[in-house]
Parts: structure tokens; C-alpha cells; sequence
């Protein structure tokens, strides 16, 4: 195992290093002129403006750019912002709460999505099956910020059960209805694939076996159908988590929080090069570590997978 896990880290060296080398280029030629739209619509005098270049590399040619970034990772030296803040500070305001934000919503979208797709799995073709088939088909159909604004209206406004905004400083309670909302989607995914999954190890040879043998129908369906039937599920879990955390801006715009997504969304509207790429390079390292848990589990969900 641990031979297996050494493998798995060297390979993503190269994974993670294209990642962040597309990141960089593409951020590299976004269009426009940062540094000029510093001073507005009276500008920056031209010595100004080279100063600031120079401070941020950017008079290099773009592969030094890239090599001094990564450089950078290394040392945990992420630069500054135009405004001279480090951007390592506002990683580490933004990133604690997209990340709690995101393991609330992929807990929530794990436990009742696993729950519901279960139960519609065994009651296969039942009325529970269809209700939580069509239920699930309509909140993939609709936008994540419609069902946002309404359970904002509803369970905020009207019931007035939770917080409508999160702020600065968010709590479990105020970041509950934005996890819902956030993992809502993925739920439905989540549920699917688990009641596809379910229905088709009830059929299996080795079920039938283990009800032959008069094992309980609690044991066969916990050791047997659920356990066998969870590794599609986690690898979408497992990819899901670097989603949610990527794509929480328009979550986190509704209930204005003040995490990745927003700061992402500020920083590429003012040409914060280094913020947004070293944002998502914080996301490229989460996709790939939550890939390589996924792969671990894979041997505990099923015994015969193993790790030579």
C-alpha cells in the first residue's frame, strides 16, 4: 500500500505541473492591460507602471514567469496582490470557509443521497423509485441559482428557519442553507447512481448466494449490495469535492460569503493574476488528492482489489 501510494503521488507530479501550466497561460493571455487599468481613466505614468511590472515579474518573458511562480509554490511564496496584500493571507481567509462550506455540502449530498438512492434501489420500480427519480431530475434540470433565490425566499423570508446571508464570519447555522444548495445537484447525481448501482448488485450471483447460505437480509444488503455498489458513488464523491469548492460562486454570491469563489470572481475581474492562479492551483492540489483517496478506498469497498 504505502509502495502504491509513493507511485500514485509521482505520477501526479506531472499532472499537477500541466494543470498549473495551463492555468498560468491561460490567465497569462486573458486580454487587457492590468497594470495600465491600475490607475483608472487617468492611468499610471509609464515609470510607474514599470515599476509595478518589474515588482510582479511581469517584464519576463512568460516560461521565467511560470518557472519563478512555481518557484514560488515551493516556498509558499504566492506573491502579493496589485493593492500589496499577500496573496497567501487572503488564501487563508478565503479557503477556510469554501472548504467547510464544501464538506457540508458533499456530507449532505452523501448521507441523503446514498439514504434515498439505496431505499429506491431496493424498491426497485416502486413509488419511492419513481418519486425520488423525478425529484432528482428536476433539481438537475433546474439552475443552481434559482433554487438558491427560492429556498433563500421561503426557508429565510418567509419561514424565517435560517440565516438568508452567511457574512464575513459564517456559522454552521448560516452556512447550512448554502450547503444545501450547493450539494443539491450533486445529490441527485449521487442518488442515481447509487439506486442504478443497487438495483444491479440485487441480481448478482454472489447475492443470491449469501441469502442461500441464510445470511440476514440486513448483513447481505450492508455487506453485499451497499458496500459493492459504493465505488462509483465515491469516485464521484471523490471528484465532487474540488467541484464544489470551484464552484461555489455563484452559491456564494447569493448568500454573500466571502470565500473562493467570490474572491476568484473579484480577482479575475481585476486582473489579480496571481490570486486567481494561485486559487486554482490550491484547487488542481485538492482534485488530485482527492483522486488518491479515492483509489485507497477502492481496496476497502472491494476485497479484491489489491495493491501489489
Amino acid at each position: 500500500m504505502l509502495w502504491y501510494t509513493a507511485r500514485r503521488l509521482l505520477q501526479m507530479v506531472p499532472v499537477f505541473l500541466g494543470a498549473t501550466f495551463l492555468i498560468y497561460f491561460l490567465v497569462f493571455a486573458l486580454p487587457g492591460d492590468p497594470i495600465a487599468a491600475l490607475g483608472g481613466d487617468r492611468g499610471l505614468p509609464e515609470a510607474v507602471q514599470e515599476q509595478i511590472r518589474e515588482r510582479y515579474n511581469l517584464d519576463e518573458p512568460f516560461f521565467v514567469q511560470y518557472v519563478l511562480y512555481l518557484k514560488g509554490i515551493l516556498t509558499l511564496d504566492f506573491g502579493v496582490t496589485f493593492s500589496g496584500r499577500d496573496v497567501l493571507d487572503v488564501m487563508k481567509e478565503a479557503l477556510p470557509i469554501t472548504v467547510r462550506l464544501a464538506i457540508m455540502a458533499l456530507v449532505f449530498e452523501a448521507v441523503f443521497g446514498i439514504a434515498a438512492g439505496l431505499i429506491a434501489g431496493l424498491r426497485k420500480g416502486g413509488i419511492f423509485d419513481g418519486s425520488v427519480l423525478v425529484l432528482s431530475l428536476l433539481v438537475i434540470a433546474v439552475p443552481t441559482f434559482v433554487i438558491g433565490f427560492v429556498l433563500q425566499f421561503f426557508v429565510g423570508v418567509e419561514w424565517g428557519l435560517l440565516p438568508t446571508t452567511a457574512g464575513r464570519d459564517p456559522t454552521f447555522r448560516s452556512l447550512l442553507m448554502p450547503a444545501i444548495v450547493l450539494g443539491a445537484v450533486s445529490l441527485a447525481y449521487v442518488l442515481r447512481l447509487t439506486r442504478t448501482s443497487v438495483a444491479e448488485n440485487m441480481s448478482a450471483d454472489h447475492v443470491r448466494t449469501a441469502y442461500a447460505k441464510g445470511l440476514s437480509r440486513g448483513r447481505v444488503i450492508n455487506v453485499h449490495i451497499l458496500r459493492n455498489s459504493m465505488i462509483p458513488v465515491v469516485t464521484f464523491l471523490g471528484a465532487d469535492l474540488g467541484t464544489l469548492m470551484g464552484g461555489a460562486i455563484v452559491t456564494e454570491g447569493i448568500f454573500n460569503i466571502n470565500g473562493v469563489g467570490g474572491t476568484l470572481f473579484r480577482a479575475i475581474g481585476q486582473g489579480e493574476s496571481a490570486t486567481v492562479v494561485s486559487l486554482t492551483t490550491v484547487l488542481v492540489l485538492v482534485y488530485i488528492l482527492a483522486n488518491l483517496l479515492v483509489d485507497l478506498l477502492y481496496a476497502w469497498l472491494d476485497p479484491r482489489i489489491r495493491y501489489e
